[in-house]
């Protein structure tokens, strides 16, 4: 064994590299957006989202210069792709941010007791009130009874399909599911206008076709079902094969460990899914013209007559000519959004309690 002599050890401070100063990054930025500020500023050429775009530019190639000079060219590189990294990530961020912003600041000018409490009917052009409660009663009730029908039959369908499916059948499944998938909603719309309101409607109404809200729910149905079967069927392909494998050596049947083992593994997935399903059904707009109507009254009853929903109400009052109307567009689409989002954290915590976590 070679022992190393006094003279051939390592210094202590040998091992070191330089780096950058923590401030050197803020500096960098700071200058960048001033010489990009002067830049676009001085010469009349843009904006600031000009002076934003421009500065990050001037920010990548400042900081790769003076990191190559410090730290060297490989060490440059990754501090390089690590900004673009989180530069892209800011980009995805800033539509969400300002849509948020911009969607919260227009809402809140009609977010009143009387927006929420009251309908359009018998409001005028000049009128200043009205409100969205038949449009919000109308998504509940709609949104409500779509995934009452679509739930159970997309998961069942995507247990089939993984579980069960096998050969022709299950291919057949799969083919007209991805089909569905890409469906616009104005055709779910027409289809059940052709099926239901002008052929099935007339038995239950002396003859008579009968827009209802019903019916849109089932057009929403139409579009929620494929999402639903197709997030269901891959949350279920990732439970381990060992967890149904561990339940069948114990002898238990295969249906009580999709019960138990399967689907609560799954569980949170799946939630997922339904949840963009329903968010995709809540913001429908065209399904809900075509075959419930519209409507300016309170209709509790989803079986009778014309029924409103909140993407409707927007639709409606975004394409009216009047002062006040923009303003209550505004505010339901804040309340949809944030129906949309109590829905979804609430379905969140549920699925939290999985049992096999117990």
């Amino acid at each position: 064994m070679t022992i190393l002599a006094p003279q051939q050890e390592v210094a202590a401070g040998s091992l070191h590299t330089k780096r950058l100063p923590a401030w050197a990054a803020i500096v960098t930025a700071i200058v960048a957006l001033a010489v990009s500020a002067a830049l676009v500023l001085g010469t009349g050429i843009g904006n600031w989202v000009l002076v934003i775009v421009l500065g990050a530019v001037f920010y990548l190639i400042g900081f790769f210069i003076a990191t190559n000079a410090v730290e060297g060219s490989r060490s440059a590189r990754n501090r390089t792709w690590s900004a673009l990294i989180h530069a892209a990530c800011v980009l995805a961020i800033l539509p969400l941010a300002s849509v948020t912003w911009t969607l919260i600041s227009n809402g809140v000018r009609r977010l009143d007791a009387d927006f929420f409490l009251t309908s359009m009917n018998n409001i005028g052009a000049r009128d200043p009130d009205g409100g969205a409660y038949h449009a919000i009663i109308g998504t509940l009730e709609q949104v409500g009874i779509a995934a009452l029908i679509t739930i159970p039959l997309g998961v069942l369908g995507a247990i089939y399909l993984v579980e069960y499916g096998r050969g022709k059948l299950a291919l057949a499944i799969r083919f007209f599911v991805d089909v569905m998938t890409g469906i616009p909603s104005i055709v779910a719309g027409l289809f059940v206008l052709a099926f239901w309101v002008l052929i099935v409607s007339r038995w239950f109404n002396n003859g008579t076709p009968q827009y209802s809200g019903f019916a849109a729910a089932l057009a929403l149905s139409v579009l929620m079902l494929p999402t639903i079967v197709r997030s269901t069927e891959e949350m279920l392909r990732l439970v381990p094969a060992p967890l149904r494998e561990g339940a069948y050596a114990l002898g238990v049947p295969k249906w009580k460990t999709i019960l138990r083992i399967v689907i609560p593994t799954a569980l949170p997935g799946i939630v997922t899914g339904i949840m963009l399903a329903i968010a995709r059904a809540a913001g429908e707009t065209a399904p809900v013209l075509l075959v419930a109507g519209g409507g300016a009254a309170i209709n509790f009853n989803p079986f009778e007559n014309n029924q409103s929903s909140l993407s409707l109400f927007v639709f409606n009052q975004a394409t009216e000519s009047t002062r006040y109307s923009p303003d209550r567009a505004w505010t339901a689409a804040l309340t949809l959004v944030a129906l949309v989002l109590v829905l979804t954290i609430a379905a969140k915590l549920l699925a939290r309690r999985n049992r096999l976590t117990r």
